[in-house]
């Protein structure tokens, strides 16, 4: 199995990236993992604990779960991946059964802070785009998609999801193989990602 890493800033458009490339393969050939989906659990935590908690920083993650996950997929076999409730900050109790796959897009913040996961992607991908975009789009998402208020929404990135990009995210950009600007829509980058799954695929 091949696996593609698409990392960078919150709201920075890698899932969107990730889906315009899928949209021109088989559903069985080219599947999508994200990052979002192993934030840590924290059941000892109250809610108001859990939302202190930093998201941005790469301790929030349990990197090692995925990266055992990734490890498995790529020798054939299946895992139960965690389902995560942005609305209370906590683990589903169902999971979702990935199958394995020719090609994977991994996407994630903080994909490439850490050496085990990069050592496990075929390829690198990073999004550069400005961050006043990134919060626009954020603050979109997370008022319409995950009914957050808006005042907690620009208070969280003053606090942590802006310098968590200056102090982790933008730092990783080095280990990128490719840089993609403009987001995910891009036609230039996903005319070459598709091109490049096609590659792989053969």
């Amino acid at each position: 199995m091949v696996i593609i890493g698409i990392a960078g800033a919150s709201a920075s458009g890698k899932s969107i990236l990730a889906k315009n490339v899928m949209a021109g393969f088989d559903a069985d050939q080219v599947m999508m993992m994200s990052e979002d989906s192993y934030y840590k659990d924290q059941p000892n935590l109250s809610k108001d604990q859990r939302n202190l908690t930093n998201y941005d920083h790469p301790d929030a993650m349990d990197h090692e779960l995925m990266a055992q996950h990734l490890e498995l997929l790529s020798m054939g076999q299946a895992v139960e991946q965690p389902v995560y409730s942005f609305h209370e900050h906590l683990r589903l109790p169902e999971t979702v059964l990935m199958k394995a796959c020719q090609v994977l897009i991994v996407e994630g913040i903080l994909l490439f802070t850490q050496e085990r996961l990069r050592s496990l992607f075929d390829l690198r991908i990073f999004m550069d785009v400005p961050l006043d975009v990134c919060l626009i789009r954020r603050l979109e998402r997370d008022v319409n998609d995950r009914g957050r208020d808006l005042q907690a929404v620009l208070a969280q990135y003053q606090a942590t999801v802006r310098p968590g990009y200056f102090n982790h995210i933008s730092p990783s950009r080095a280990h990128a193989d490719l840089i993609v600007p403009e987001g995910g829509e891009n036609p230039a980058a996903i005319a070459l990602l598709q091109a490049r799954v096609t590659q792989m695929l053969t």
